[in-house]
């Protein structure tokens, strides 16, 4: 007696469909799975086996061999106990073997016989209609997530019997639906009106949000670092629905989304200890999954005391800020995951954190100075667009009755300049100013001759790098744009070059 139903193997967000071949045949008691399977599907034998029984299903005394093709792709996970369970219901007649080879099956199973839900859910059922398997049944947890994806029918149930009485034709359930929201911000619990002075960086945020662009901020101690970066996705136009659906594989994939909650809607923002692995920051791990760059995909990735990361953790963080993805190479295949982050980082100028304060005298040796500054090498700084200072707040702006603009505001700006990139780079894969390559700097990023000749001198007096100048063009552009204006000017390139303190103080 031979049985085929579907399921899907997962390889980070890549998926492949398996081919679920059920086999029962004479001879001593077994239950074998081969087709490359990990400790977990292994083990999915004895679940399969209980949960059939226990929910009053017989379950065959004679050999069955389960293989899971194609057999070159591992196959990790409890996602196929499902696939398992229709697999010998239908090998050994108790469900028609024509309709459950109509589905693909993604859940696990308890031993009583209910469908558990399953990490994955999301990317699982887009790769099965991606590859034509449409009618997917899936855990009644993972069904609003899994129903987000267009051209699929799913089918929730909750136990083995629900999904055999379907399957026989005795309950009819229907494909669930879940409204498509366009995914918006709710309203902040934090305001950029609560920062005190500091108009300077604040601007600069704003030129980072409108652009996508990355920024380090250095100041001393209680200046308001941290502050600001936690207010920054605050002023970050509401992602679209497409950009919010990529968010949610990602975090269906880490096991990240909140109960009740299918859509991530709001803008990561992602704050890993400065004690973070590699593999933590960019992913890896035997079996790769997400890491925090990742997480972050259209949000922010804030890593504060930005020297204190390993100097590993900060280098493998250059490919990604370059490319906006992160592949992890394994012996078996290389996996990659998205990774389009706003970085912003944090640092203190020195070890004591006071070097350049007005008030206090730094106590840092040369020597410490230098160790300190080596950590964050000169490739990895140039590939952050906005290096501003952030300097102690003094007594009457703490005083005071708060000056500065909401959000709201703010984020009204950077929704107008955002728009008017989307319409730039229609039909490309770029979403902002940052995302510009060296093609699109000549095309788009057009100066008049005093701003040339300005930008001409600086190079020269400040010893630019060839990626420092693109990058000082792509800040100009997002700030000309603030202002609606088509050509870059002097005064946009004056604005852009304050953002490139790193090349005018020692750190």
């Amino acid at each position: 007696m031979l049985a085929v139903v579907k399921s899907v193997a997962l390889y980070g967000l890549q998926g492949h469909m398996v081919r679920v071949e059920v086999d029962i045949g004479g001879g001593l008691p077994a239950f074998e799975i081969v087709g490359l399977p990990d400790a977990a599907v292994r083990e999915a034998r004895d679940r399969v086996r209980a949960a059939l029984k226990n929910a009053g299903f017989t379950f065959p005394l004679g050999r069955i061999t389960v293989n899971l093709a194609p057999a070159d792709i591992r196959k990790e996970g409890p996602g196929y106990d499902l696939a398992l369970a229709a697999g010998i219901l239908a090998a050994t007649g108790q469900v028609p073997a024509h309709t459950a080879a109509r589905f693909v099956y993604f859940g696990e199973l308890s031993l009583d016989g209910t469908v558990r839900g399953v990490y994955g859910a999301l990317p699982a059922v887009a790769a099965a209609v991606e590859h034509g398997g449409h009618d997917v049944v899936v855990a009644e947890a993972n069904a609003s997530e899994a129903a987000l994806v267009a051209g699929a029918a799913v089918y929730p149930v909750k136990s083995l019997q629900e999904m055999a009485l379907f399957l026989t034709g005795e309950r009819e359930i229907a494909p669930y639906r879940v409204d498509l929201p366009a995914a918006d911000m709710r309203q902040p619990t934090v305001d950029f009106a609560e920062v005190r002075g500091q108009l300077y960086a604040k601007r600069a945020l704003e030129v980072a949000a409108a652009g996508g662009h990355n920024v380090l901020m250095t100041g001393s101690p209680g200046t308001g670092k941290t502050m600001l970066a936690r207010r920054l996705p605050t002023i970050l136009p509401a992602m679209t629905f497409a950009e919010a659906l990529e968010v949610t594989k990602i975090h269906s994939l880490a096991g990240l989304l909140p109960p009740g909650e299918p859509l991530v809607r709001e803008r990561p923002f992602r704050a890993p200890h400065h004690t973070a692995s590699p593999a933590a920051l960019v992913g890896g791990g035997r079996h790769p999954r997400p890491g925090e760059v990742s997480l972050a995909h259209h949000g922010v990735l804030f890593l504060d005391e930005f020297p204190e990361f390993s100097k590993e953790a900060l280098e493998a963080l250059r490919q990604p800020l370059e490319d906006g993805v992160v592949t992890v190479s394994r012996a078996v295949a290389a996996v990659s995951f998205p990774a389009r982050i706003m970085l912003v980082a944090a640092s203190n100028p020195c070890p004591c954190g006071f070097q350049g304060d007005e008030a206090r005298e730094c106590t840092c040796l040369p020597g410490q100075l230098q160790r300190y500054r080596s950590r964050l090498s000169g490739p990895l700084l140039d590939r952050i667009d906005i290096h501003i200072t952030v300097p102690r707040v003094r007594y009457e702006e703490l005083a005071g009755e708060p000056l500065g603009e909401s959000s709201a505001a703010v984020r009204e700006r950077v929704e107008k300049a955002r728009a008017v990139q989307r319409e730039r780079f229609k039909g490309t894969i770029i979403t902002c100013n940052a995302g510009m390559r060296g093609a699109h700097v000549k095309h788009f990023c057009g100066t008049t001759r005093e701003a040339q000749r300005m930008l001409q001198a600086a190079f020269r007096q400040l010893a630019l790098s060839a990626r420092a100048y693109d990058r000082v063009l792509k800040v100009a552009r997002t700030i000309a744009d603030l202002e609606g204006a088509e050509t870059i000017d002097t005064a946009h390139i004056a604005e852009a070059l304050q953002y490139r303190e790193r090349e005018r103080v020692v750190f």
